[in-house]
């Protein structure tokens, strides 16, 4: 047992942030998988993936890193917080990076850049904390706010602080306090309510559009949510599709089913990453296959 990484599990404990076991050395969940459940303990009821298992008990944490030297997962969620992932670029790619895309996008909007909790990764990155606001319950985005910018709430997990990767440790750095999410910010991340629609049903443009969209939107997402391992990619590419037919038709917006398909199928256990190209290439086959979208483009 590494004492250092059973000391950040606690310290995120301390701090009311739900915790589970990540692969040593890795960022991967070192948890079962619903295909390999064996349906005893915590999922004698059904299978609990990690955002369902993560805690903050310190009995049960001190037991779980007593078996191994697990890095540490922090579900972002049920800790109630939103982390936004300032990424750099791949080492073959050019451009600016997810630090730089976000100072852009703050002058844009003529606020200055936030500053709160800061961890940066072994990759030279940073992560933002940030608490989650307490009237939405936001979801996970890749690239929504902006290339290289994604963000971590419901459905979602960051590697926290103290914990190790072959290429370097995950560390706090100034500030350490918690600030809460800039207003602007907040309103960039936050799917507008049905009920505040006004005409969306044909311009789409509060991003939900109809109730029948609706309904497609939360159903391809329950879908999504409850597939099958090993079936959960192609059903996120189907529903992504199915949905790009409404944002061709104008009944929804790209983001809004991006932001809801990212955290559909990170709740069922696929990659950040995995989801969020199936998602974009899902999307931009549908739309270069429907007449209405070769319009809007």
């Amino acid at each position: 047992m590494n004492a250092s990484l059973l000391a950040a599990a606690l310290t995120c404990a301390e701090r009311g942030w739900p915790v589970f076991p990540l692969r040593p050395g890795s960022k991967r969940p070192a948890l079962h998988g619903e295909a390999r459940c064996p349906r005893t303990g915590p999922c004698e009821p059904g299978h609990r993936g990690w955002e369902q298992r993560a805690t903050t008990d310190p009995d049960r944490i001190r037991r779980a890193w007593a078996s191994g030297d697990y890095n540490v997962g922090l579900a972002t969620g049920p800790a109630n917080l939103v982390v936004i992932d300032l990424d750099v670029p791949k080492p073959d790619a050019e451009g600016p990076d997810g630090a730089a895309h976000l100072r852009t996008l703050a002058e844009q909007h003529g606020q200055p850049v936030p500053t709160t909790r800061t961890v940066r990764t072994p990759s030279g990155g940073t992560h933002l904390y940030f608490p989650a606001p307490l009237a939405a319950r936001l979801h996970n985005t890749a690239g929504t706010l902006a290339p290289l910018v994604d963000t971590r709430a419901w459905g979602g997990y960051v590697v926290a602080p103290g914990s190790i990767l072959p290429t370097g440790r995950y560390e706090s750095v100034a500030p350490f306090a918690l600030r809460p999410l800039p207003p602007w910010l907040r309103g960039l991340l936050t799917p507008p309510h049905p009920c505040d629609q006004a005409g969306a049903a044909t311009t789409g443009r509060q991003g939900y559009g109809s109730a029948y969209a609706r309904a497609a939107l939360d159903g391809e997402g329950a879908n999504v949510r409850t597939a099958r391992e090993g079936t959960r990619n192609a059903t996120l590419l189907r529903a992504a599709r199915a949905l790009g037919r409404l944002i061709a038709a104008g009944d929804l917006t790209r983001p809004v089913v991006e932001t809801a398909l990212q955290g559909a199928g990170e709740a069922a256990g696929l990659g950040a990453a995995e989801c969020a190209a199936t998602i974009r290439s899902a999307l931009n086959w549908s739309l270069a296959h429907n007449p209405a979208g070769r319009q809007a483009a």
